[in-house]
């Protein structure tokens, strides 16, 4: 088999649209920028990633660094908050990006991700591109009698407000149609109520923390809960970006899988800073983990630590921030964040406080320690959808061999479809065979079951839905009660009794 061909992040949203992964929203009327529908088996692969992250860190969480069991619990918070909620945790003032606009095309940039290309003489134009996307640069480049490696790279927002004149957009053909950068905020607004004035403005969650931040004294007086403890929530956020692309990775709305674990205030308790260090590096080493063991186990999966300048507000005096990060093709050969790990200090627990009124009577009480403080917060913060992307670039196999010319490499928890039932024909007693069969394993599975077309077109359609194992119903079937079993990775086949097939899956799959 052939399996070394590049992958191609086109090639890979072609087969999410043609097989049902993942499609524009609302696409009949043209769709909207960043947001994006996930069709049967994309819906399935992301319950399939979601289940595993309830269960690993709710339903069955392992020991943590002290080696006793962590204690974990859910909530389910609203999208729609009190609108004083985002004045305490900063997002109001703060949660900004600068934009950009250009003049000539009315596209508009975030000044962050703009890269500039600067030649070594000063009459010639500056040339403008989004990063990681440096499309059509080189002609540009060529136009102007420059080449790239003659040219130094620098980001946009370190340029003077006078290089605006000699910059030529990212689409743009001539120099001066780019706006100085301005303040975004990416906050999503909407009204409650009837009328629509400043006193009805409430917001869509940016993030989900917030709502576990707001809901930390009802938890702990309603489930007897003690440091060290967490706090877990799944659900969607909005985000007014700027620039949405790179298909799902950077969306208006997403879905995030958080964790807040709070542990005892190391300046109260009279611990060390270590002992926060380690919780720290627990988590973050456990997160890690966790994403290798769904599926992205290869070279394209790193562990990132921030430098100092790159922390957030509520991280700069704390333990430690880092980045789970995949390489995905249009990140290639540099990695996109897909979870974040941050010692977020007591911020958040100290501003709602603060903001709501009630100040130092709303402090933890440490019954072990005999002392009242806001706990510290460790945040695993890991995006659903950008989980879901990875796993479907991981698993984009070429395989010129196939006919398919493709399979998609899921680990068998996470694969949409766990097995597929194909009698060989439709007709001499095997459907009925195989409809027996298909019925006796979906009580327990999710598999399917496909008459139509010939074999290798059934085959290869498996192959591309990700399907772990093919169960054949043949003429022999009809007379020993044997299937054959196909493999998707190795398509090795081999012959097993027709009432041992569902043991053989569950000691595959699991379930």
């Amino acid at each position: 088999m052939n399996t070394k061909l590049t992958k191609s992040m086109d090639d890979i949203t072609a087969l999410c649209r043609r097989r049902g992964f993942i499609w524009q929203s609302s696409e009949i009327y043209g769709g909207v920028n960043g947001f994006w529908d996930y069709g049967p088996l994309g819906a399935a692969l992301k319950k399939n990633l979601k289940d595993a992250w309830w269960t690993d860190t709710i339903l069955c969480p392992p020991d943590g660094p002290d080696g006793k069991p962590l204690q974990m619990v859910p909530v389910d918070t609203t999208i729609i908050m009190n609108p004083k909620v985002w004045v305490a945790s900063g997002h109001v003032g703060g949660f900004n990006d600068p934009m950009v606009d250009c003049r000539k095309t009315q596209a508009r940039y975030r000044a962050d991700h703009l890269k500039v290309y600067v030649p070594p003489v000063a009459d010639k134009p500056l040339l403008v591109f989004v990063e990681g996307q440096e499309v059509g640069i080189s002609k540009k480049l060529k136009k102007l009698g420059l080449a790239a490696d003659q040219c130094a790279v620098r980001d946009f927002t370190e340029l003077a407000p006078t290089d605006l004149a000699r910059m030529i957009g990212p689409d743009a053909d001539e120099p001066g149609s780019l706006t100085e950068p301005r303040q975004f905020n990416l906050m999503f607004t909407t009204h409650l109520g009837a009328v629509r004035d400043e006193e009805s403005q409430a917001y869509l969650r940016p993030e989900t923390a917030q709502g576990i931040f707001t809901q930390f004294w009802n938890v702990v007086d309603t489930s007897r809960v003690k440091t060290p403890f967490g706090i877990a929530q799944m659900g969607k956020s909005f985000r007014n970006e700027v620039t949405p692309r790179n298909f799902t990775f950077r969306s208006r709305e997403f879905e995030q899988m958080e964790i807040e674990f709070f542990i005892p205030d190391p300046d109260v308790v009279g611990e060390e800073i270590a002992q926060t260090r380690r919780w720290y590096a627990w988590w973050r080493d456990h997160r890690y983990a966790w994403w290798r063991k769904v599926g992205l186990a290869g070279d394209n999966l790193i562990l990132r630590e921030h430098d100092r300048d790159e922390l957030a507000h509520y991280a700069k005096d704390g333990a430690g921030t880092s980045d789970i990060e995949y390489r995905f093709p249009f990140t290639a050969p540099g990695f996109g964040e897909l979870e974040g790990v941050a010692h977020r200090t007591n911020f958040d627990l100290r501003q709602h406080a603060q903001h709501c009124g009630r100040g130092d009577k709303m402090r933890y009480f440490d019954q072990e320690h005999n002392a009242h403080y806001f706990p510290h917060v460790i945040e695993p913060s890991a995006g659903a959808d950008r989980g879901v992307l990875a796993l479907l670039c991981e698993a984009y196999t070429p395989d010129a061999d196939r006919p398919s010319g493709v399979y998609m490499k899921f680990s068998p928890r996470m694969a949409p479809i766990k097995a597929a039932i194909l009698p060989l024909v439709a007709k001499d007693g095997m459907p009925e065979v195989a409809e027996k069969l298909y019925r006796d394993l979906r009580r327990r599975f999710a598999v399917q079951i496909d008459i139509k077309q010939n074999i290798g077109k059934r085959y290869a359609r498996m192959d591309e839905a990700g399907t772990p194992y093919c169960f054949t119903i043949d003429g022999q079937t009809l007379s020993d009660q044997t299937v054959t079993v196909r493999d998707r990775d190795t398509l090795a086949q081999e012959r097993i009794a027709l009432d041992k097939v569902e043991a053989f899956l569950g000691e595959k799959i699991g379930g």
